[in-house]
């Protein structure tokens, strides 16, 4: 119950623009978009399809999982559903409210209120709820295989690694949980947590047998896939300043690999580059965040507090250039499409960017909700989601 408080400084700030009370909460008002604003790039929408109230008022950053040319999505109302990723055409779709799929009566239905999107891999979805269950179901058409209880609520997209599925609860608690049968094999328990944080976990990272998440005391931490013993832990943001708004050192966005190197980042902290094998820094940036980043070729991407886009150097951590033109927009975390940025913002709008210069060359609009969760790239396509559970695929044109 904790950290139901911290919609505040990301959830609330979309809940306000909606209100249109900026001047009155003491908010900085986002910046207008260019009405004159002439595309150089042509963006192709696929298709635009919808699940259920998607994250409604949860806070939470609903992404959807695209696993083997099918895009699998769910929402905080119990619904969830497969799409063909080519051509948004519904393969399969459940309701655990209308029809009870999990065999249970009607006082049981809310129990599936899933939260934080899918994780799949072969023939393994899994999803977890915001009342503290995980579940395992096939890929094939959403049929429940098992089901975990766990210590609190799941906001964060479960990984299937191989044989284990490993998932993150809101109290800090990573879970090892057997793939075959959903009985838990570990627990990894955080030693701290703070009273105050922002509402939101990062997507964990598994590789080369050891998960990796930043935490919200601020560390970057590394935990054997097998059993779940900590391997090594790394200070991401010291969470120093004289109020409690200002010590949250929250590392919420998702953490990215390329090759060894792991980059992480924190709100009132650091962008930082760390060995992977080792858990040795490599350099340090400061940079306040509390979304996802991307890395490709020689740049790593970020979105800072105040929604300006970033590109570092990923060998030193220098800046390349800084996009100010969507500040206050609430941008989600970048993803990289090709030779482009992608960002969705706090009422629909999706931008692209070139990633040579941060320059915008194209903006479409999925709805006029907000987009909090960073899009999802795959090949050559972009699959955006909207907190009311509108998702979006979007291909840029070929001459």
């Amino acid at each position: 119950m904790k950290r139901f408080w911290a919609i505040a400084l990301t959830s609330s700030l979309v809940v306000l623009a909606g209100c249109h009370s900026f001047k009155k909460e003491n908010v900085e008002p986002p910046t207008p978009l260019d009405k004159k604003f002439e595309p150089t790039l042509k963006v192709q929408r696929l298709w635009k399809s919808g699940i259920g109230d998607g994250a409604a008022e949860s806070g939470v950053r609903m992404r959807p999982a695209v696993v083997d040319n099918v895009v699998y999505a769910a929402s905080t109302d119990g619904k969830i559903a497969a799409f063909d990723a080519a051509t948004g055409k519904t393969l399969w779709s459940k309701s655990t409210r209308q029809h009870g799929w999990f065999g249970w009566g009607d006082a049981k239905r809310e129990d599936a209120r899933f939260s934080g999107g899918p994780g799949a891999a072969g023939d393994l979805l899994a999803i977890g709820t915001l009342d503290g269950h995980l579940y395992g179901m096939s890929t094939k058409d959403g049929a429940r295989r098992w089901s975990a209880e766990l210590s609190s609520e799941v906001i964060a997209a479960p990984v299937v690694a191989g044989d284990i599925v490993v998932v993150r609860c809101n109290d800090g608690r990573v879970y090892g949980i057997d793939a075959a049968n959903g009985e838990r094999r570990w627990v990894y328990d955080q030693s701290q947590v703070p009273l105050l944080s922002l509402r939101g976990n990062g997507r964990l990272l598994v590789a080369n047998g050891v998960v990796f998440l930043g935490s919200d005391a601020g560390k970057l931490v590394a935990i054997r896939l097998d059993n779940g013993e900590k391997l090594w832990e790394q200070t991401l943001s010291s969470g120093e300043g004289r109020t409690e708004i200002d010590r949250l050192n929250d590392a919420d966005g998702a953490l990215v690999l390329d090759g060894t190197t792991i980059y992480g980042a924190a709100y009132h902290g650091n962008l930082t580059a760390i060995d992977g094998p080792s858990g040795r820094p490599l350099w340090n940036h400061g940079f306040s965040t509390f979304t996802s980043l991307d890395v490709k070729d020689n740049a790593v991407y970020g979105v800072d507090d105040q929604s300006q886009v970033f590109a570092f150097d990923k060998s030193s951590g220098a800046n390349i250039w800084k996009q100010a033109d969507l500040k206050y927009r609430w941008l989600t975390g970048p993803a990289v499409q090709g030779n482009y940025v992608v960002v969705g913002d706090l009422d629909g709008h999706i931008h692209w960017m070139a990633a040579a210069d941060g320059k915008i060359v194209a903006r479409e609009r999925l709805s006029k909700k907000a987009i909090r969760a960073q899009p999802v790239v795959v090949g050559d396509t972009v699959f955006v989601e909207d907190v009311e559970g509108h998702i979006g695929a979007y291909r840029i044109a070929t001459n």
